[in-house]
């Protein structure tokens, strides 16, 4: 990735659904704690990969569902479409890979004579993959008929049973495996080999990533048992993959804490923030502390205490401004004593902020320029806002913030008006 300049230092590839998303965690508490992780330690100088079976249209929507993190790379389709970037943007190379030996309208043909094969949903009919639906007790043999078929039509096709009921015939190429074997090669050959890589998964279509030998893997606790009988036919005496005894996202935080590659601790499991010596200014776990308290101190999580304000005042320059989202421009002090009347406004209701694509640049001695996403969910209603703020740090201990500017992201704007430092 061209955003980072060196090799990445941890990077992880999860599937999505009921991998680093748990469908049965209402409250999203095990995503959000991953998400404060990544922002707060990981951002910088690591990549997140998401790689799931969904076609980008249902990418989208999960995405407009759940409170998700921009990946750096998105591998979807079950590992036929390659992206970069919140654009999106395709690995065409990748295309030319997976042309070969390939004929979406022989293979949707054949797999159209089978009775016990239901097609999906047109949107998920992609360039390199046709997908259907089939009754557990019969996979195995329509599958085994479809490879005779196809290796007859002289195509080199692979076909991958998962969740129990869903059937994708892909390139022999493609797969979630085969996608991050073509990545490890392309960092490879830019001299940028992530120093480590962690694969999550939890079904058979993951089930590939695990293969890949230079990786760590998680199998989260709520793994289905098509991916077990995998791990204990192939893999059950690795000892760089582990069965994590935490669902989902918990899971994948337990993973990087049980392989030690990184800290594992996540800020929102954090009650105290003086939690101990500080060895030096790391902004983005600053940024996501401050919108931790920010959500804290609405849902009064926390003491209506004046030590609390009377900090963070002391964290802001005494001439340095806010521009909200409404535009004009109010002194932080200001802000503050604003945001004092917010105190528990939103005590028992479902509201939670998380922070997204969190970097920092130097802009002078001293001087750094900090851009993210702000996330707030509040009940069914989201807002985001573009966030900018500089901040000056003086020593390891000690940052001050000196301006911060809010806009709104398009189509994300707040109702009531809302906006904070």
């Amino acid at each position: 990735m061209d955003r980072l300049s060196a090799a990445a230092r941890l990077m992880i590839v999860s599937d999505l659904d009921h991998t680093m998303v748990d469908h049965h965690d209402a409250e999203n508490l095990s995503l959000l704690r991953f998400n404060a992780l990544w922002e707060a330690h990981y951002r910088r100088d690591s990549l997140l990969v998401f790689s799931t079976g969904r076609s980008p249209t249902l990418y989208k929507q999960l995405r407009k569902e759940k409170p998700m993190l921009t990946p750096d790379i998105t591998i979807m389709s079950v590992g036929t479409e390659i992206t970069y970037g919140d654009a999106m943007v395709p690995d065409n190379g990748w295309v030319e890979v997976l042309n070969q030996k390939w004929d979406k309208k022989i293979v949707t043909e054949e797999a159209s004579r089978f009775p016990e094969l239901k097609f999906q949903s047109e949107t998920e009919q992609r360039p390199h993959k046709v997908s259907f639906y089939v009754d557990k007790d019969k996979a195995q043999t329509v599958t085994q008929k479809l490879s005779e078929i196809f290796k007859n039509r002289g195509l080199d096709v692979k076909i991958i049973y998962s969740g129990g009921m869903d059937l994708d015939i892909l390139p022999q190429g493609a797969g979630k495996g085969q996608a991050l074997a073509y990545l490890l090669r392309k960092f490879k050959s830019e001299g940028k080999v992530p120093t480590n890589t962690l694969v999550c998964g939890d079904s058979g279509n993951d089930a590939e990533l695990f293969s890949i030998p230079e990786v760590y893997g998680v199998m989260v606790s709520n793994a289905q048992e098509e991916l077990l009988q995998w791990h204990a036919a192939n893999a059950k005496n690795n000892p760089k993959i582990t069965h994590a005894t935490e669902r989902c996202a918990a899971g994948i935080i337990q993973a990087i804490g049980h392989f030690k590659l990184g800290p594992s601790t996540s800020p929102r499991d954090i009650k105290d923030e003086s939690d101990g010596e500080v060895k030096s200014i790391d902004l983005g776990h600053e940024v996501v502390k401050l919108y931790l308290f920010y959500e804290r101190w609405r849902r009064a999580e926390i003491d209506n205490s004046e030590i609390y304000l009377s900090s963070l005042k002391a964290n802001c320059c005494p001439s340095g401004f806010c521009v909200p989202p409404s535009g004009g421009e109010i002194s932080l002090a200001e802000a503050i004593n604003q945001f004092r009347k917010c105190y528990g406004d939103k005590q028992g209701k479902q509201f939670r902020v998380w922070v997204d694509r969190v970097l920092s640049t130097e802009i002078g001695p001293g001087t750094w320029l900090v851009k993210f996403h702000k996330w707030e969910l509040s009940g069914e209603e989201r807002a985001c806002s573009i966030v900018s703020i500089i901040v000056r740090i003086k020593d390891a201990s000690d940052h001050t913030y000196m301006h911060v500017h809010e806009t709104w992201l398009e189509g994300f704007g707040a109702n009531d008006g809302r906006f904070w430092i």
